[in-house]
Order: structure tokens, then sequence, then C-alpha cells
């Protein structure tokens, strides 16, 4: 048996981005497209100088490209016959569509400039006709395409498919928690700020400036099609990368090129809470056995906006034919068995570092070792000096079953020249230079009773290899009440940095109590404040959907006994379960229905 533990266990690569010559560096993989061909999984993500291939979907190898153009962002790549095509995204200029038989040995045979597009996504139907969709912009729609297979170029004029709609659609509302960090009348005048003192200004110059701002008018971006039963599944994200929110939403359609109408289930895949949050800019696959699997974008965003990961979900189609996506625990271990699997299945094993004490061998002023434990990718410990031998502990405070230990190494502003003979790729305005160069990060992980007598858990320091959110995994259990991390080398001799040292197990504990004193409140038409007691539990799960049992959507909470949901599609009904979790297991809450007074809200 394999497991997983979100973001997905891959080394991910520096970029130096380089704007009015300041460089500012970190790690990013985005807009994965995820695909099986002759029976091994490859998965095409951006900004990552190549691709990555596994045979179980847990273990993956990396593959560098060297003749595909790799600077450009969102890939895409679809089986049609004995061929994997890719494309991706060059917005001004005609883009070209590449093909081969053979990913990892072969050479890619060009089709030469077919025609510009952002966000590309190839779709072969039942009856072999190809169908092409792109978009990635605020002010215009997703839009699709009839392609000729023999030259790839379109055969009829493009339709428009969607467009956005946050009036209606709560979840394409830009901002953290679709709460704008700025009014529209503040970014007008950014903007107009912007044009007057730019010269040569272009609109997508305009538009990503936007979007940096907080634009109040969402990307509607990220195009992914699927067909189940006879019904097109057109596939698109919103609101925006770099928020906790950025989702995957779907329309339906009995053509490939509509009209298409806003799914019930939606956005099918949300993570808005835990430990990584983002679950927009994906692709939904088939495995060997007959399982759905979303892969999507998780979101960092602290080094750079565009600081970012993946992530990979079960994901089905009900009996009514609603496309899902099962993220209430969609950052703790998960099994990957090689058989049909319950896509609702709860996790085998409990968090059990959250908010329990830490110690290290330094730490740095405001990074103490407690942000280690709290659950949030955007804070971490780091040490004091960047010498081999530091180290990070936490305590269970009590002996546990330990089974998985997720190491989650951040970066922490890092100050670097351009390596030696480095070519950046971009325009006059910005420019970013992938290291493909191999980089270590090396550590000892060790368990203890009793915290004087240590035993090896797992020994990585001499690994010849770069994984920054490492997955330990020891099925038969570990008891141990002490966790520690020495670290020995980290990727241009860095401080040690450590977002998460997450603990899953079992501890002695009986299942946490029913949630109760549940309050629901429509603060809006697309907003619902949800509290309840706060009682004796590690975290909450708050389920919704639009039928009691359709609970598809999930946001998990720590440190709080409220919170607002911002994702909610107007005039359609709401159901809410608030589950509690600790180190024993689950607890579910009762279903109950929100109660719609559009009328009386404020």
């Amino acid at each position: 048996m394999k497991h997983v533990c979100n973001p997905i266990n891959m080394e991910y690569k520096y970029q130096f981005n380089i704007q009015d010559e300041q460089i500012t560096i970190n790690r990013e993989a985005a807009d994965p497209s995820l695909i099986m061909f002759k029976g091994k999984y490859y998965l095409f993500p951006s900004m990552t100088a190549g691709f990555i291939s596994s045979d179980d979907l847990a273990v993956w190898e990396f593959h560098p490209l060297k003749t595909l153009p790799v600077y450009d962002y969102a890939p895409d790549v679809r089986v049609i016959g004995d061929y994997i095509y890719f494309s991706a995204s060059k917005k001004d200029n005609n883009c070209s569509f590449f093909r081969t038989t053979d990913p990892i040995h072969g050479e890619f045979e060009e089709i030469e400039e077919a025609f510009p597009f952002w966000d590309p996504n190839l779709f072969v139907d039942d009856d072999g006709r190809i169908y092409f969709y792109w978009g990635c912009s605020s002010i215009d729609p997703i839009y699709g395409v009839e392609l000729n297979p023999a030259n790839m170029q379109p055969i009829n004029e493009p339709a428009e498919l969607i467009f956005a709609n946050e009036k209606e659609i709560g979840y394409e509302r830009n901002g953290e928690n679709h709460k704008p960090a700025r009014t529209p009348e503040e970014i007008d005048e950014i903007i107009n700020n912007y044009i007057n003192s730019t010269p040569d200004v272009t609109q997508e110059m305009i538009d990503s400036t936007r979007m940096y701002l907080g634009n109040e008018k969402p990307y509607i971006e990220g195009a992914w099609m699927d067909k189940h039963k006879g019904r097109y599944y057109l596939q698109y994200s919103a609101p925006g990368t770099e928020f906790n929110v950025y989702a995957d939403g779907v329309y339906i359609s009995e053509s490939p090129l509509g009209p298409f109408s806003l799914a019930a289930n939606n956005p099918y895949s949300y993570k808005p809470g835990g430990f990584m949050p983002g679950a927009g800019h994906g692709s939904t696959m088939e495995d060997k056995h007959g399982n759905l699997w979303h892969t999507s974008t998780m979101r960092i965003s602290v080094n750079d906006r565009f600081e970012r990961r993946l992530g990979i979900w079960p994901a089905g189609f009900d009996a009514d034919g609603e496309l899902f996506c099962n993220q209430r625990y969609g950052d703790w271990p998960m099994k990957i068995e090689e058989k049909p699997m319950n896509p609702w299945e709860n996790p085998e094993w409990m968090l059990l570092s959250y908010g329990k004490s830490a110690a290290a061998s330094s730490s740095a002023e405001g990074n103490d070792p407690s942000k280690a434990a709290d659950e949030d990718v955007q804070t971490w410990w780091k040490a004091s000096g960047n010498a081999g031998g530091e180290w990070l502990e936490i305590d269970l405070n009590q002996v546990c079953d330990v089974h998985a230990v997720q190491l989650n190494f951040a970066d922490d502003n890092l100050e670097l020249t351009l390596p030696e003979g480095a070519v950046p790729h971009g325009d006059e305005y910005t420019q970013r230079y992938i290291d493909e160069r191999q980089h270590y990060t090396r550590w000892l992980l060790e368990g203890s009773v009793d915290g004087n007598e240590y035993f090896v858990i797992e020994d990585k320091q001499e690994a010849d290899t770069d994984l920054s959110h490492d997955l330990i995994v020891k099925e038969d259990g570990r008891k141990a009440r002490f966790i520690r991390c020495t670290i020995q080398e980290l990727p241009y001799n860095q401080t040690a940095c450590i977002s998460g040292m997450r603990i899953f197990g079992t501890g002695d504990a009986e299942p946490p109590e029913k949630a109760s004193g549940v309050t629901l409140e429509l603060v809006s038409e697309l907003d619902l404040l949800v509290k309840w007691n706060d009682t004796e539990f590690t975290g909450s799960n708050v389920l919704w959907g639009f039928a009691p049992d359709k609970l598809y959507h999930s946001y998990m909470v720590f440190g709080s006994s409220e919170v607002n949901i911002g994702a909610l599609i107007k005039g359609q009904p709401v159901y809410v379960r608030v589950d509690t979790f600790n180190e024993a297991g689950i607890t579910e809450g009762d279903v109950a229905k929100v109660v719609h007074h559009v009328k009386n809200l404020k």
C-alpha cells in the first residue's frame, strides 16, 4: 500500500525572478496536467523545466525537458491515439503543439504556430473529433473551438463558453476568504496612475497589475474538459492563484461547445483551510483501477505570489452525475490502493502535532519553534544560523502511535545572485530563470519515548534528493512522545526553516464531543457565517452542500469556533454539518439547513 500527503512529494524547482534589476527567489510548481499513458502516470506542471512520472501516483521521478517551451505557463498534455500532445501558454504569439510517442526517451515533434492562447486544454471526443479550450483573463471568457487534427488549426470561430459571474457565484469573488484587500475605487485609481506613468503599457500588463492588487473581477482560467455518460464537464478555475480560496468550478453541457450551464455542485474543488490551502487550476484523470483523481494548485505565496505547490485528491461522479472532489482532510496522509477505492473514506491516522510544545537548537527572532506546529504553511521556525546540525523537536505530551511525519521546509527571503552562465527568459519587464541543478535536502528524523533515549525513524543524511515536503510513513507505527529532526544540508546552504513538522498517528484519548451550539447566519446571498461552541478538540471541519446527502465542500478550522463560508451560489439551498476531530478520531455533527431570508439581509 502507498500513501501520499499533500503537497505532492516531488522536487520543486527554484526560480530566480528578475524585475527592475531586483531578484526574488522561490520554488514553484502549478497548473498540473495529469494523464495516464501506456500504463504510466505523467504529470506536467508549470515552471519545473520538466515533468514527473509515476507507476502508482505516490512515488515520482523527475524528467527534464530541453526542447519544449518550459518557460511558458500552464502546460497541457492529452493522450490522442498513440501520442501525448503538449502545449503551453503564449498569449500574444502563435503557440505550437508538440507530440511524442515516448515522453521519457523519445523526441517531441512540433506542429508549428497554431494560434495565440493562454491556459490551453485539448480534448478528444469519443468520435475522434478534437476540441480545444483556453482562456485566462479578468475580462475575457473561456473559449472553445474544434481543431483540424491534421494541422491543429481551428475549424470554426471560437465560441465564448464561460464568463465570470461573481455577483451570483460566491466562490468567484477575489480576495483571501473572498474578501478583497482594496475597494474597486482604490484599484481604479492605482491602475490609472500606472497607465499614466508607464510608457508602452499593454493590456496584459494592466490585467496582471489588477490581479496583483486584488481586482474585484476574478480571473477565469485553467480550462479542463472531461466527458461522463454522454455529458461534457468543462472545468475552470477562479478567482486568483494567490488566494486560499483558489478553486475549480465546473459547467455541464450536452455538447462539447455548449451551451454550458453551471453544475449544482460548485466549486467542486475547494480547499480554503488546513495546513496548505488552494485547489484551483488542475486536471481530472481516471487511474488504472477506475478511481478518479483531481490535481490542482496549492498556494504558499509568501516569497512570491506565485510560490505554489501541487495537490492530488480523490474525486468522482455521484449517482446524479455531479462531479465532486474530497478535500475534507486534504493535506493529511491518505492511502492509494491498487483497486477501486471509496473516495469518501476517512483518514487512517489523525493529526498529533497541532499546538504541541516545540523546542529547537536555536531560533531566529520572530520564528520560534511553535510555528512548526501551528498548521499554517505561511509561518515557520527558523534557526539562528546555517551551520549543519540545527534541530527541531515536538513534544506530543504523551506516548503515541506515530505512523507518518511530513517535513515541510520553507524558504525565507533568499538573497542570491544568478548562477554563473544562467540565461533568464522573459521580456524587458520581467524575466525568470529556473535552476535545474541538483540540490539536496538532508536530515535525520528520530523519536523518543522519554526524551533521553532516541531511535532512528528515517535517515536521509546522505540523500541524493531535494524533497521540501517529504513524507515518511511507518505503517506498523512507532511508539514515541518526542519527534526530532536534525538538519544537515539544504539548498544554497540556507538557514533551516520548517513550516510544518506534521505528525500523524493515534493518541490515547476519547473521540471528541459532537459540535454543539451550531448557528447559521446568512450574512449575504453569497456568505454564510457558521458558529459552534468552543470545546475540547483539535479542530473542526465545516461541511456544506446543496443537498443533505451531498456535503461535498469543506473548510478545516483550527483555533476558532466560527468560519465564514463565502463560496455560496445565489439562491441555491445550503445544508451544513460541523464535524470535530482530535487525536483519537472524528465525530460527525448534525446536518442543518440554512434558512434563506434574503429580503432581510443587510
